[in-house]
C-alpha cells in the first residue's frame, strides 16, 4: 500500500509539473535585463544599508511594484527595522508585497532576494549586478507573471535589506511574521552570471517531496539545473549562506537558487556588462517553472 501511495504521488507530481511547465508564458526578458541594468547602475551607489543609495534603490523597487499593480503587504511596501552593527545602529527596510492565493489565501510562499549590497569604497562602486540585483529584478518578473496567472497559495515577494550584514532582513521577517502560515521559501541570490551555464538549487535534500519535485523536474531551458552545495558533497555548503538561512533555522522548507562564485563576487567588477543574459533569462524561467509545479500541488504544501 505504501509503495502504491508513493507511486500515485509521483504520478500526480509528474502530471502537475508537465502542466505547469507548459503553462509558463514568456515573461518580458528585455524588461528583466533593463531592470537589472538600472538597479546595478552607479546611480544607486552600491545600495549599502543605511546609505542614500539604498534609499534611492528602494524607491525604484517600490515604483516598479506599483507599476505592476502589486500591493504592499498589509498595505505597506516598506517594513522598517533597526539593526546594531556593534559600532552603530542602522535603519533598514524590507520591501514586501503580496499576491493573494486563489485557493489557499492564508498559506504563503515567500519568494525572496536581497536589495542591499556593499556600497562605495574609495573610488570603487560595488554595483552588485549578480549579487543581488539579479534576484530583485527576477522578483519583478514573478510579479509580472503572477498578476496574470494567479497562484493557488498567497505569495509574498520579499526584497530583503541587510543580507550583507548577517542576513538581518530575512531574520527580522522570520521573527515577526506568523511562521505557521509560511509553507515554503524560494530564495534567489546570484542567478545572472555563469560561464558554465549552471544554476544550483539547494534545499531539496531537507524535504522529501521537494526532493522529488527537483529530481523529476523537466527543464524547459538549455541551462543546467544542478543539486549540490548542500552539505552532501565536497563543495561549499550553501545551506545557511543567504536569506534562506533563517527560514531553514525556523524549520520552514526552502529552495535556494544561485550560481557558483565568480571572480567578480564582492568585487567592483560585479557589473551588468558581465552578466550572461541568456543564462539569466533561463534561470528565471527555471525558477518560475518550479514554483508553478510546487504551487499547483496541495500535496506538497498543505
Amino acid at each position: 500500500m505504501k509503495n502504491r501511495i508513493t507511486s500515485l504521488i509521483g504520478l500526480i507530481l509528474f502530471i502537475i509539473q508537465s502542466r505547469a511547465q507548459n503553462k509558463i508564458e514568456e515573461f518580458d526578458g528585455d524588461k528583466l535585463l533593463e531592470r537589472i541594468e538600472i538597479l546595478s547602475s552607479d546611480k544607486f551607489e552600491g545600495r549599502k544599508t543605511g546609505e542614500k543609495g539604498n534609499d534611492s534603490a528602494r524607491a525604484y523597487i517600490i515604483q516598479q511594484f506599483k507599476s505592476l499593480n502589486v500591493k504592499g503587504l498589509n498595505g505597506k511596501y516598506e517594513h522598517p527595522f533597526t539593526l546594531d552593527t556593534g559600532s552603530c545602529k542602522l535603519n533598514a527596510n524590507n520591501i514586501l508585497v503580496e499576491i493573494k492565493g486563489a485557493e489557499f489565501p492564508e498559506k504563503y510562499v515567500v519568494i525572496s532576494a536581497h536589495h542591499d549590497h556593499l556600497g562605495v569604497s574609495g573610488k570603487n562602486i560595488y554595483n552588485g549586478a549578480d549579487d543581488d540585483a539579479s534576484g530583485v529584478s527576477a522578483l519583478f518578473s514573478f510579479a509580472e507573471y503572477l498578476t496574470n496567472n494567479p497562484p493557488k497559495h498567497s505569495v509574498i515577494l520579499a526584497a530583503f535589506d541587510a543580507e550583507e550584514l548577517g542576513l538581518r532582513g530575512a531574520k527580522n521577517f522570520v521573527e515577526t511574521f506568523d511562521n505557521s502560515k509560511i509553507v515554503l521559501n524560494i530564495n534567489m541570490d546570484m542567478i545572472s552570471r555563469s560561464s558554465k551555464d549552471e544554476l544550483y538549487v539547494v534545499g531539496s535534500r531537507y524535504n522529501n517531496v521537494l526532493k522529488k519535485v527537483v529530481d523529476d523536474f523537466k527543464n524547459p531551458t538549455s541551462s543546467k539545473l544542478l543539486e549540490g552545495h548542500d552539505g552532501s558533497d565536497d563543495k561549499q555548503d550553501w545551506t545557511l549562506a543567504s536569506d534562506h538561512g533563517p527560514f531553514h533555522k525556523a524549520k520552514i522548507p526552502f529552495l535556494y537558487f544561485g550560481n557558483e562564485d565568480h571572480a567578480a563576487y564582492h568585487a567592483p567588477t560585479d557589473v551588468f556588462e558581465d552578466i550572461t543574459p541568456q543564462f539569466y533569462k533561463n534561470s528565471v524561467k527555471i525558477i518560475l517553472s518550479i514554483f508553478e509545479a510546487v504551487d499547483a500541488s496541495s500535496i506538497i504544501l498543505n
